[in-house]
């Protein structure tokens, strides 16, 4: 962040040293107990010409002339980047009322509470604790969409939808699920413990895989029937087939385990021939690093040992700091932003994430980070690359039920 002292009568000076470019700001007073006025902007210059400049005559926009004496910037090359820093900033000026000014709203997340003695699943905002044994899923662009595939996917199989806690008791009278035969009823001791535990265990896979693991399963039940001449069976076991399917197909690539929302975005930087990597640790953004990929770097591999990208995008990241969360709300707050950028309409930058086995697409990657640099639109919806993801996890399902 660069600084600079202002006084009204040198306002040329100031106007002409800051930037024509994107930033977020940070204008403070002579008075240390006053709030110090902080915003982004798409052009830093005219916004401190508006907000500085002498006003002429009588007016009704704001105008901090006779008040501020100090003038922080920062220049940003993303409004996902400037989006970003704005929450640092806010954080750490406004600790206690921040997040009324930012105004974020958290994530929808599909939550498996294994904490109960009975689990279940449901859709919530807020992450309880770090320390909880409950696994999240997500983020989803609405409550509505979480909703949807959470009641899609439980109608898959027979784990309770009631949220108070089971006393099981024989004599209790269950309720529709029961009757409807959607449930075991653990309530009046329709299942043995073991079984239920079975079916949670089976709706827990279904997340991690995306749906996969339930694929597989039908696919196989249905090629079974099909090959002892059971064909009534097997048309019964085709349609479950593409119930399983249709609400598989709701998640989109972001859409996963939270501890395994890892990845990189690349964004344009504020630094010449570079972009700007942000390193994706559990849903949680980290500070951005520059990779110099213009004239530059051709220039300094003339000097050195060259190179190849994907080493080069391996060191960046590296020197990257996962940050260090001080509860679940920062979590939440991480999510609410990465949500925010995703599910835009139109977004400038690109996400990937990771394979089951914890590798990034480097080729993927490395032509990611040329089409940003350019200036260019992503290849397709990212929402297509999910295949590759659940795919790994379809095989990992595969391996473990053999």
């Amino acid at each position: 962040m660069q600084r600079l002292e202002f006084t009204p009568d040198r306002d040329s000076e100031l106007f002409a040293a800051v930037p024509a470019r994107a930033a977020v700001f940070v204008l403070r007073s002579a008075d240390d107990s006053a709030e110090p006025y902080i915003s982004k902007t798409s052009h830093l210059r005219r916004r401190l010409q508006r907000l500085l400049g002498a006003s002429e005559g009588q007016s009704r926009k704001l105008n901090l002339r006779d008040r501020v004496r100090s003038v922080e910037w920062t220049a940003t090359g993303s409004d996902f980047e400037a989006s970003f820093l704005l929450y640092q900033t806010l954080r750490r000026e406004f600790p206690k009322t921040y997040d009324k000014r930012l105004r974020l709203r958290f994530a929808p997340l599909v939550k498996l509470i294994l904490d109960n003695a009975y689990p279940r699943a449901t859709v919530t905002s807020r992450i309880a604790s770090l320390k909880s044994n409950a696994q999240y899923f997500g983020p989803f662009a609405t409550r509505l969409a979480a909703e949807k595939f959470c009641n899609d996917a439980l109608d898959l199989f027979k784990m309770r939808r009631c949220t108070f806690d089971l006393n099981p008791d024989p004599a209790f009278p269950g309720c529709i699920y029961s009757e409807m035969k959607m449930c075991l009823a653990p309530c009046f001791k329709g299942c043995s413990d073991e079984d239920y535990a079975a079916e949670v265990a089976r709706v827990q896979q279904f997340f991690l895989s995306g749906g996969q693991s339930l694929v597989r399963e039908t696919e196989l039940q249905r090629d079974e029937a099909s090959t002892n001449l059971d064909f009534e069976g097997a048309a019964a076991l085709h349609a479950r087939l593409e119930k399983v399917k249709a609400a598989a197909s709701q998640l989109r690539q972001i859409a996963r385990r939270l501890n395994e929302l890892d990845g990189v975005m690349v964004q344009p930087s504020a630094e010449p021939e570079s972009v700007a990597l942000f390193e994706i640790v559990g849903g949680r953004i980290c500070d951005p690093v520059p990779l110099v990929v213009g004239k530059q770097t051709e220039a300094a591999q003339l000097v050195s040992k060259p190179l190849s990208m994907e080493s080069r995008i391996t060191q960046a990241l590296a020197t990257a700091e996962p940050p260090k969360l001080h509860g679940a709300l920062e979590w939440m707050e991480h999510l609410a932003l990465l949500k925010r950028w995703y599910f835009r309409t139109v977004k400038v930058g690109e996400l990937f994430l990771t394979d089951s086995s914890g590798e990034l697409p480097m080729r993927r990657v490395v032509r990611g980070i040329s089409r940003v640099f350019r200036g260019e639109k992503p290849a397709g919806d990212l929402s297509e690359t999910a295949g590759d993801y659940w795919k790994f996890r379809a095989g990992e399902a595969g391996i473990r039920g053999s």
